[in-house]
């Protein structure tokens, strides 16, 4: 029996999980197939990572960082996160397998500004190229909503906005005298590493992973 037309389409909608699927943005690629974790590894607990229905997530801490098989090093990366109350993740650029990437590579902080528990400092805020540059401001959607994250590597220019805010436009060189010795990651010599994302202490979910090299 053909379904009136109307009908045919909500019942894709609700076969198809809202905002997730289709074909990257024109020049990108996907760094994440949507059903499971081939091209991705694990520096802890694999096991605390998982996928479904076009979304990656760690269930808590334990799980390290999950970082990309290949590696970057001059790219346009879209993602979109989500996060718990109390939550506290990140993003890894440029980053080596080894190490901790918020120091051998770049990691760029996600958590729970608002609702942390105790105060943090503007290089702790959502959008920080971690302990190095804080973001200009915060731009949170509600707790258990999706956010969208863009983050710019060229050459040594840094550029992370999220919810269409830009947070971080930093050129490296202007933090290495302060910070190179503690954070290797954002010294000339670091031109590639992988991409990824740290288990902390509860879930966060990762979905459109796309990523175009520039």
């Amino acid at each position: 029996m053909r379904l009136p037309l109307c009908l045919a389409a909500f019942c894709l909608l609700t076969l198809t999980p809202l905002g997730v699927g289709g074909d990257p943005p024109k020049g990108f690629e996907s760094l994440f197939n949507g059903n499971d974790l081939a091209g991705w590894k694990s520096t802890g607990n694999m096991k605390t990572w998982g996928a479904d229905k076009g979304v990656i997530y760690c269930e808590g801490g334990g799980g390290g960082w999950l970082l990309t098989e290949k590696q970057f090093a001059n790219f346009e990366l879209r993602l979109e996160y989500k996060m718990p109350k109390g939550g506290n993740s990140g993003v890894a650029i440029r980053s080596p397998f080894k190490g901790d990437p918020a120091y051998v590579g770049m990691e760029i902080q996600l958590i729970d500004d608002e609702g942390w528990p105790g105060g943090l400092q503007k290089w702790q805020n959502t959008g920080a190229i971690y302990n190095v540059v804080p973001p200009k401001k915060i731009s949170n959607r509600p707790i258990g909503e999706w956010n969208k994250m863009t983050i710019i590597a060229k050459g040594r220019q840094i550029t992370i906005s999220n919810n269409g805010e830009t947070l971080v436009d930093a050129n490296l060189d202007d933090y290495v005298k302060e910070h190179g010795k503690r954070h290797p990651g954002i010294l000339e010599s670091n031109k590639q590493g992988h991409i990824g994302f740290q288990s902390y202490n509860k879930r966060v979910e990762f979905r459109n992973i796309y990523l175009k090299a520039l």
